[in-house]
């Protein structure tokens, strides 16, 4: 996608007063809508806004102009410009400065992050606060030289980072964490409609949790034998 001039819309308006070029020329130069051009040329659209010669100020020529004129399926092209800027180095960025009244709160603001975000890095938290890795050590051993009146307080509420800066910190520690998986720790428990069902005659182990009842084989003859005693001894007795 090809760069749009500057000031697109005091441009577009300098071109409708000034030329007979399209308004889809001139939409697609300043990289606006047809309508919003159309709005231009009728009053209704950059009332207020005074036109910007792109021929003044290098963006177009007059022979390009002219072209697009003569033209109207020409498509207008910025002018190359004849003054190169250097190109910008990337400042690297250092240290983050923390004021001379906020420094004394910098352990305060260490052990809050050493106790509510335990999962930071030293080189985090350095770059949250602006400390260095042996104050964050001597508070989480408890032997930095005021230790006993150190208390956790929020760097953010302290003015020493911002919650963005927090936000970004926390959520990329959070992904630097290896992800534990769930233990397990036995089996589910049925539902009641399962373990409360009666077996089906299909299921060849169904009764297996149950012991069958032995079935006796019953012998006539032993207790045909066993009455006629006892009628016996019932006629003796008589």
């Amino acid at each position: 996608m090809s760069q749009g001039p500057l000031m697109p819309k005091a441009t577009a308006v300098w071109l409708v007063e000034n030329t007979s070029l399209s308004f889809d020329q001139i939409a697609d130069f300043c990289k606006l809508h047809p309508l919003e051009v159309k709005g231009i040329a009728d009053g209704e659209v950059a009332a207020g806004i005074k036109g910007l010669d792109p021929i003044t100020t290098g963006q177009l020529t007059r022979e390009e102009i002219e072209k697009a004129q003569n033209d109207p399926n020409h498509r207008l092209r910025l002018a190359e410009s004849r003054v190169k800027l250097p190109e910008q180095k990337k400042i690297k960025k250092g240290p983050r400065y923390t004021p001379v009244s906020r420094r004394h709160d910098r352990p305060n603001a260490i052990l809050w992050l050493v106790r509510n975000h335990p999962e930071l890095k030293d080189a985090q938290i350095m770059r949250l606060v602006g400390t260095t890795k042996t104050t964050i050590q001597q508070v989480r051993d408890r032997t930095h030289w005021n230790s006993a009146s150190l208390t956790p307080m929020d760097p953010v509420t302290l003015g020493l980072c911002s919650q963005i800066d927090l936000d970004f910190e926390v959520q990329r520690a959070a992904k630097d964490r290896p992800q534990v998986e769930p233990q397990d720790h036995g089996g589910t428990l049925l539902p009641a409609e399962v373990s409360t069902a009666e077996p089906t005659r299909d299921e060849p182990f169904a009764d297996m949790s149950r012991p069958k009842p032995q079935e006796e084989d019953i012998d006539v003859n032993s207790v045909f034998a066993k009455l006629k005693q006892l009628k016996r001894s019932d006629d003796e007795e008589e």
